[in-house]
């Protein structure tokens, strides 16, 4: 490897490389690698932050070496500590068979299928008896498990934490273990669990995996980190026009690490949009429609993104209508706009209803909807609005 793939692999997008020295020294070596990566199957859906750490691995993959995606389908049971203020609902093994089956296809759009090796960690966990699982958890301690943060923080609340939850790091730590990992990847709120498994290692004789750490990427709302569980993710399963718009909704401030951990586009043309950006050579709308082209070009390929770009163009520059709407069938002649917006699924509560009626964010036809007792006739089709990017054809 040349110094500029080592750097590009090693910089881009990466937080921290820990035993950075050693790392190079492997990568120089030519030595094929086995990257790990392990990830929960605690929901349907992968998003822009999981893929943040998905494209390192491929990277990784780029240039000959092999990527070991681990799916915690024993793990899952228990739930990662991490970042949690409370202990997590543990999934039932049928809810983690059909997540990962999810995980799995959609991992697939960005690694390839060539050097990746993909383990269930119930393989060994499951066939662990109680003399080997004591003797797994002899390799740390409870003191060095208590000093992560998240733990620091439940204990001065007073909130409970589990062995079980204890435990989790020791285990996804004998995973490093089981696959002989060279290198292990994760998010940056995933560090503790990661150097734990470098110690595993150590207590079972093998060498220390390498450690490297990416950046948590800021959902939609640049705030909080992607999440489902936050309502600001942009799904890599998500059609290219929802996807194209909810990249468009992002802050202005999250431009360049968009662009930086979720796109290809080459660093120098990267910190040239910053800088017309700042001198407003260019305004930050233009640089966006740029930043969702490239990353629905990235899932859904090139006429797609087009395609998104001037449908988002009709719809929030022009004022017309989506071309694809789907369909909601009311079953009645007329229904409450609080009723619609609830039985739509446009918004999980009825306070969430009222509250985007009274900004006028609420649309029937076009025309904005100010009173909260408005009842919708469906003698014929309308078209309900919510924000700036849910358009329902709404029947009887």
């Amino acid at each position: 490897m040349n110094t500029n793939e080592i750097n590009n692999l090693l910089d881009r997008g990466v937080e921290e490389v820990i035993e950075r020295d050693h790392l190079i020294g492997l990568l120089d070596s030519g030595q094929k690698l086995r990257i790990k990566f392990g990830i929960d199957p605690t929901g349907s859906d992968l998003h822009l932050g999981h893929a943040v750490v998905l494209r390192k691995l491929r990277q990784f993959q780029d240039l000959g070496h092999t990527a070991v995606l681990i799916i915690g389908d024993f793990t899952a049971t228990i739930g990662d500590p991490s970042g949690r203020s409370e202990t997590r609902k543990p999934l039932t093994e049928k809810e983690v068979k059909a997540n990962f089956k999810k995980y799995l296809e959609q991992a697939h759009r960005i690694l390839s299928k060539k050097n990746l090796e993909v383990r269930y960690n119930s393989e060994w966990h499951k066939k662990q008896g109680l003399a080997s699982m004591l003797q797994l958890a002899s390799s740390a301690t409870v003191q060095q498990t208590l000093r992560r943060a998240d733990f620091k923080k439940r204990l001065s609340e007073d909130n409970d934490i589990t062995l079980l939850e204890l435990m989790y790091p020791v285990l996804q730590g004998y995973d490093s273990v089981k696959v002989a990992a060279d290198v292990e990847l994760g998010g940056t709120d995933q560090k503790f669990n990661l150097l734990m498994g470098r110690r595993v290692q150590r207590f079972y004789g093998m060498k220390e995996q390498d450690v490297m750490t990416v950046p948590l990427i800021e959902g939609t709302d640049g705030i909080k980190k992607m999440s489902k569980s936050y309502g600001n993710y942009i799904g890599l399963k998500e059609d290219s026009n929802a996807m194209f718009s909810k990249v468009m909704a992002i802050p202005d401030n999250l431009i360049e690490k968009y662009f930086m951990l979720c796109t290809s586009v080459p660093e120098e043309d990267i910190k040239k949009t910053s800088t017309d950006m700042s001198s407003g050579k260019i305004n930050p709308k233009e640089a966006k429609l740029k930043l969702a082209s490239e990353i629905v070009r990235l899932y859904h390929g090139d006429k797609a993104s087009e395609s998104a770009r001037e449908e988002f163009k009709k719809v929030f520059e022009s004022k017309g209508l989506p071309s694809d709407m789907p369909v909601f069938s009311a079953g009645r002649g007329s229904i409450t706009i609080i009723e619609l917006i609830l039985e739509a699924k446009l918004t999980p509560s009825k306070s969430e209803a009222r509250r985007l009626i009274e900004q006028g964010a609420v649309k029937i036809d076009g025309e904005k909807v100010g009173n909260l007792e408005f009842s919708v006739d469906l003698k014929k089709e309308r078209v309900l609005q919510v924000g700036k990017r849910h358009f329902l054809r709404v029947r009887k």
